[in-house]
């Protein structure tokens, strides 16, 4: 037997799991209760550094960028050490998703996007189970307080380098589409700095794929979690990859993690006992441990929603050319600017253009992501042969099609309202991401996602607040608990007031 093995659980009262928007979000309000708390996240910490090279570029990447992958994930498959980089690809049947792993989750490497849905939409998803109202006037404004977050100043606007964002509001207002400068969870300061030449290039020049060294984004690692940290209750263990969950004695949890080296290998593993247990591993990572415990028989009473209702949110990528030549589709970043096309006759859409940092030395191009209220008809399932889950994604399914034939139809829309008259083409962006199995990287011919939601849905999987049916103590505080998309917009700001709201009535319904 290994000595190195611990096999005595550690007796926990709370145990979160993972430390994006949803166990970040349920650590700060624990330790604000007064509750000490056990956070296990899988990947490391990322301080920032004063010679601001904490994170790998987006040009010349290398392990830092990759959750254990022997090839960067974007752009050409450069080999690159295995490390516990920063972004995780998952590839699944029909499609590929990116997920964030480090201390902070996802916003490590989200565009620091936090956009509120419209009422009507934030309906399409949770129907009336979830009061808009409530979250308009008190979740919402509650996770803004925390992160503070700032749309565009007038003044970095106007600079050259963000020709393409005020292309981009130009194309949306003579469309006559509603255009907005998105509240962003990034230091504008900072990006001032960049552009004096006072901090490293990194907003303003495309990168948040793989984090950003010049300290402008304000990822969950400098509020949220800093704030739970600094009350002393919060216990926070990296490089902690979390391999199953089971019942245990006396209605409690049975957590058994891998504690691993920077290059993935299994150094101990480690067992905890928990009284009450909240998952935060992001739509893909909960959602794949609860349908593996119930195959294996470690969770058994869990129902068949367990697994179901995922979605893409309906995400899109294109880009719009015949713009004037100063416009630069690889500055600017990282998505200041969101045109909605709500009236769309086929499905609502949201577009925000974004810095294509592989479009380096072309001009008069703008990309964009657009996002669309898709079904959530992807499903997890499991494996016995390899003793693991694969998402499953019906791409070809007509209902989730619609969302690109949306797109389009909003994209003709933008380039048909330029008053200039000049001839515009829109290009379809294709999502360009390698496997990072074997020794020679494939290319994954399928749709791409940086938000996926569901898996695990609100009022079905679980209750109202996210206690997983069949199983009290146990809570699902992420993305997903969300159905399939987050209402034509970047889910985080939902995911995390979703997790405000549910974390409050747990507090008060089952914490005392």
């Amino acid at each position: 037997m290994d000595p190195s093995l611990t096999f005595t659980p550690d007796p926990v009262e709370y145990l979160i799991i993972g430390s994006g928007f949803g166990g970040a979000v349920t650590a700060l309000r624990l330790s604000e209760a007064g509750l000490p708390s056990v956070l296990l996240e899988r990947g490391r910490r990322w301080p920032l550094t004063p010679y601001q090279d904490t994170f790998s570029s987006l040009t010349n990447p290398d392990g830092r960028s990759a959750w254990l992958s022997d090839v960067a994930l974007l752009g050409d498959p450069k080999p690159i050490d295995r490390f516990v980089g920063v972004l995780e690809l998952t590839v699944g049947d029909g499609i590929v998703a990116f997920a964030g792993a480090g201390v902070g989750g996802g916003s490590l490497v989200y565009a620091g996007a936090l956009v509120q849905p419209p009422e009507s939409l934030f309906r399409r998803i949770f129907g009336t189970g979830v009061d808009y109202g409530e979250m308009d006037d008190v979740h919402y404004p509650r996770v803004r307080s925390v992160m503070q977050p700032e749309p565009i100043p007038l003044a970095v606007l106007a600079r050259p380098e963000y020709a393409a964002a005020r292309a981009w509001v130009q194309l949306g207002r003579e469309a006559g589409l509603p255009t907005e400068l998105i509240d962003m969870g990034i230091d504008w300061r900072i990006v001032e700095a960049e552009l004096a030449g006072r901090r490293v290039p990194s907003v303003i020049a495309g990168d948040f794929w793989y984090g950003n060294n010049s300290g402008a984004k304000l990822s969950l690692d400098r509020n949220y979690l800093r704030r739970a940290e600094a009350t002393g209750l919060l216990t926070l263990e990296t490089q902690q990859n979390v391999a199953s969950i089971q019942e245990g004695p006396d209605g409690r949890y049975l957590v058994t993690a891998d504690e691993i080296a920077d290059d993935g290998t299994v150094l101990r593993t480690r067992r905890y006992l928990a009284r009450r247990l909240f998952l935060g591993a992001g739509s893909l990572g909960t959602s794949k441990l609860l349908v593996r415990s119930r195959a294996r028989g470690w969770l058994p009473r869990l129902n068949d929603r367990v697994g179901s209702a995922w979605g893409n949110n309906g995400d899109f990528f294109s880009a719009i050319s015949g713009l004037p030549s100063r416009v630069r589709p690889n500055l600017g970043g990282t998505a200041p600017i969101l045109v909605r096309d709500l009236d769309n006759p086929i499905l609502p859409t949201g577009v925000e253009c974004f810095a294509d940092w592989a479009r380096e030395g072309s001009s008069g191009v703008v990309a964009s992501v657009g996002m669309a209220p898709v079904p959530a008809k992807g499903t997890f399932r499991y494996d016995e042969a390899s003793d693991s889950v694969r998402l499953v994604w019906p791409g070809s399914d007509p209902d989730v099609a619609r969302a690109v034939r949306a797109g389009e139809l909003t994209y003709a829309r933008l380039a048909a309202g330029d008053r200039s008259r000049r001839p515009h083409r829109v290009e379809p962006v294709a999502a360009r991401a390698f496997g990072s199995g074997g020794a020679e990287p494939a290319p994954v011919d399928a749709a791409a996602t940086a938000h996926p939601l569901g898996g695990v849905p609100l009022d079905a999987a679980t209750d109202n607040i996210g206690t997983v049916r069949g199983y009290p103590g146990l809570y699902v505080m992420d993305g997903a608990l969300v159905p399939g998309h987050a209402g034509c917009s970047n889910p985080a700001l939902t995911i995390a007031a979703l997790a405000e709201r549910n974390i409050e009535r747990i507090l008060e319904r089952d914490l005392g």
